[in-house]
């Protein structure tokens, strides 16, 4: 995710599921400083649609895609992975410099001795790279029934013994690593206090905010932020429970954008035996983030969802969509948040509900780029995909 004002385009050639479980637009009116907007039913059209994964040995699971602002392109995943729950995961990462047209080999970034999930990553406004993720143990339970083949028990206890129990309780957590030289070195893990699949953003007076779920102890949802660019995180605010719900078992993997308005806007996924199980939930602050609202449905079935505010002013949703038609919609606001249109389609040809965690990006041109995990038929384990689209 990136912030105004966008960067320009590079010329070539420079050119869960389980773990849920076990961790517990304006009609007649100008959007302020962006052109009036009608409203209607926009299209997305569809340009190109392909696999980018380069390794089919590896399950690949919950990118992130960020455009920094030299142009170039930067996606994170969790990789390594011999399925969606195991030991073996890693933060992987690829960059390309011709608007996704190309990816570069991937390179891990993050290899920890347990379970290395969902990535997210951005650069801030002093150019620093920021790349999250969490650690989980969410597979012992199935290595404790040992129900596997026996090689692959054999290799999950191998995994398994390089930390002893007090270690391993120790290494899991909400984590984040920076570079500030354009990805060539990374720093040692640094706490973050919660997570979400895709990360922080920075807000327009320079704040980083982090929206997401405090899973390890004392859990609960909030927002922390860093005033230091990434390097330490406060706790800010608790975001509250909606009357009825339960947000332990039913509130996950939240995602926040500041609309041009400056209202703070975070999504939810809304599962279990809440209210409008399976939607995304919204709640909002207007007061920097220090209070939230009740949050509430804004009527989209799917989840979880990524958010971005594009050049001109419109906010931008994609998430998954998880039954028939299986893959990712994408929906706009031009109203600063208030009121979502009609679900367009960047991907309708899923063959189950492995699939999902869009994140997307605006190209120097106005088409915009999509990027999401899918389980297929061929290969056998969990690929990146990508859509490049424009809205119509």
């Amino acid at each position: 995710m990136l912030f105004p004002p966008q960067p320009p385009t590079l010329d070539k050639p420079q050119s869960r599921r389980t773990f849920l479980q076990v961790a517990g637009a304006c009609t007649g009116a100008a959007i302020a400083g962006f052109p009036s907007f009608v409203q209607g039913s926009p299209k997305a059209t569809i340009l190109e649609t392909k696999v980018i994964s380069k390794q089919p040995q590896y399950y690949n699971g919950w990118p992130t895609i960020a455009r920094r602002a030299n142009g170039e392109l930067w996606l994170t995943w969790s990789g390594g992975r011999e399925n969606h729950i195991c030991p073996f995961g890693q933060v992987h990462s690829m960059t390309s410099r011709d608007n996704g047209e190309t990816w570069t080999w991937p390179r891990v970034l993050l290899d920890s001795a347990t379970d290395d999930r969902d990535s997210g990553v951005m650069e801030t406004v002093k150019g620093t790279l920021l790349v999250t993720t969490f650690t989980s143990l969410a597979y012992k339970p199935i290595l404790e029934r040992a129900n596997l083949p026996p090689e692959r028990l054999a290799r999950w206890k191998a995994c398994e013994a390089r930390l002893t129990d007090e270690e391993r309780q120790a290494d899991v957590g909400e984590w984040l690593i920076r570079s500030t030289d354009g990805g060539k070195t990374w720093s040692a893990r640094l706490p973050t206090i919660v997570n979400s699949p895709h990360g922080p953003l920075q807000l327009s007076n320079g704040r980083l905010l982090y929206a997401g779920k405090k899973l390890w102890s004392d859990q609960k949802i909030g927002v922390c932020e860093s005033k230091d660019d990434g390097l330490t995180w406060q706790w800010l605010a608790e975001i509250p429970t909606r009357n009825g719900d339960a947000f332990k078992e039913g509130y996950h993997e939240l995602h926040a954008i500041e609309a041009s308005n400056g209202k703070l806007l975070v999504q939810i996924r809304n599962q279990g035996k809440n209210a409008n199980s399976g939607e995304t939930l919204q709640t909002e602050s207007t007061d920097g983030g220090k209070t939230w609202s009740e949050p509430h449905s804004i009527g989209v079935w799917g989840l979880p969802s990524h958010l971005l505010k594009l050049r001109d002013g419109r906010l931008l949703m994609t998430y998954g969509h998880r039954r028939s038609p299986f893959g990712n919609q994408a929906r706009l606001s031009i109203d600063d948040g208030q009121t979502w249109g009609e679900a367009m389609s960047i991907s309708e040809d899923g063959i189950q509900g492995d699939l999902g965690y869009p994140s997307t990006v605006e190209l120097g041109d106005g088409s915009l780029l999509t990027v999401w995990y899918e389980s297929m038929l061929e290969p056998k384990l969990a690929v990146l995909r990508q859509a490049r689209w424009m809205l119509k």
